[in-house]
């Protein structure tokens, strides 16, 4: 069986995420969330990093408010509250160069979904749980072909 060389998150990460002012509003952080479809939105001041709100923050946070209210006031609601309030300020983050595999353990150890990558003290990228199954999914495959049962289920996903 041929070794394949380690990845470093360079390969996995993606460039350029979408990114929040610590002075937007929650009702922002949904919009984007929601219509974007991603679950992490780093926060950046003045071009640097300074938190992290996750899907699950946003929901944490407006759970606790705005349960049991209609629409137009949750949304009312999230108008008024800023992202700096809810925002994970102590935020781990790894380089362009980091090998995928101390980027999975880091994830897995600190149980979080996704590390910002920074490079020269600048935000150049995101990477998620996502990113590394693929990665390790796509490693796994070379090494060995997927199991007819790992086939239906991709199939019957699609």
């Amino acid at each position: 069986m041929k070794k394949l060389k380690a990845g470093t998150v360079r390969e996995i990460m993606m460039g350029s995420p979408v990114t929040l002012s610590p002075n937007d509003t929650l009702d922002l952080a949904n919009d984007v969330i929601s219509l974007g479809r991603i679950r992490h939105i780093p926060v950046l001041e003045n071009g640097k990093l300074v938190g992290l709100i996750s899907e699950r923050d946003l929901m944490g946070a407006a759970s606790d408010r705005i349960f049991g209210f209609k629409q137009a006031t949750k949304s009312a609601l999230l108008k008024t509250q800023l992202v700096k309030k809810i925002m994970k300020r102590r935020v781990a983050t790894v380089t362009p160069a980091t090998p995928i595999e101390d980027a999975a353990r880091l994830m897995a150890d600190k149980k979080i979904g996704c590390l910002p990558i920074i490079s020269d003290g600048a935000l150049v990228g995101l990477v998620t749980t996502t990113n590394v199954l693929r990665y390790f999914g796509s490693k796994a495959d070379k090494e060995s072909p997927p199991s007819q049962a790992l086939r239906q289920a991709r199939s019957a996903a699609k």
